[in-house]
């Protein structure tokens, strides 16, 4: 079943380590197949390298298993819940990247100081409050707190991006973990100024319809 988004999710996966996202098996990737609703995540604990089409576990939105040999991942739960209440989301993405992890550690949103940020975010990269993993607590957390974002990071544990499809999700991940990283390094320097909001608005509206092919 779904064998072309099976083999996308095993290709997304490994950009995952590939742009220092993860360590280990920490994070996964999902995506819905806009035909069925049906949704392909990864197995848990299965090493990135590792990873194959048949591996891949197929389920509903109530998060029967379709398809599958494989544990899904433990995150599952809340991907689904995601999924549920976000019907535009084609695509899930979690991760514990350092220095997005930071901001998480301590409860503070990423300002938005780089015109990057206000194209790919449009205001500041949320975070929402601590949850427990294992059920649909933390999805219920990243639908509350993401807002018009891409991304939201999570008190005390990672970052949750959404998308369009799944590689629009992974996207969202690897431009998270690039900001937290150069507001980070700003922040030692001195206290970088926001972006006033009508010109986030203008830079965010521009990078959506203007920017690209």
């Amino acid at each position: 079943m779904l064998e072309k988004l099976k083999e996308q999710l095993v290709q997304l996966h490994l950009e995952l380590p590939k742009n220092n996202l993860v360590a280990w098996t920490g994070g996964n990737v999902s995506a819905r197949d806009p035909g069925s609703s049906l949704v392909v995540i990864k197995p848990s604990g299965v090493r990135y390298e590792e990873l194959k089409a048949e591996h891949m576990v197929v389920l509903d939105l109530d998060g029967k298993i379709v398809e599958g040999d494989l544990k899904p991942s433990s995150d599952t739960y809340s991907h689904l819940y995601i999924y549920r209440e976000r019907p535009d989301v084609g695509g899930v993405v979690h991760t514990h990247s350092r220095y997005a992890c930071a901001f998480a550690a301590v409860g503070k949103p990423i300002p938005v100081v780089l015109t990057a940020i206000a194209d790919e975010f449009g205001g500041p990269i949320p975070c929402g409050g601590f949850a427990l993993i294992g059920d649909e607590a933390i999805g219920k957390v990243v639908v509350e707190s993401i807002g018009s974002s891409p991304a939201v990071l999570l008190k005390n544990h990672g970052v949750f991006t959404i998308g369009k499809d799944a590689r629009s999700a992974v996207k969202a991940a690897v431009m998270t973990e690039d900001a937290a990283a150069s507001v980070w390094m700003a922040m030692q320097i001195g206290q970088p100024d926001e972006i006033p909001p009508e010109d986030v608005r203008k830079l965010h509206e521009r990078y959506t319809n203007v920017y690209g092919q």
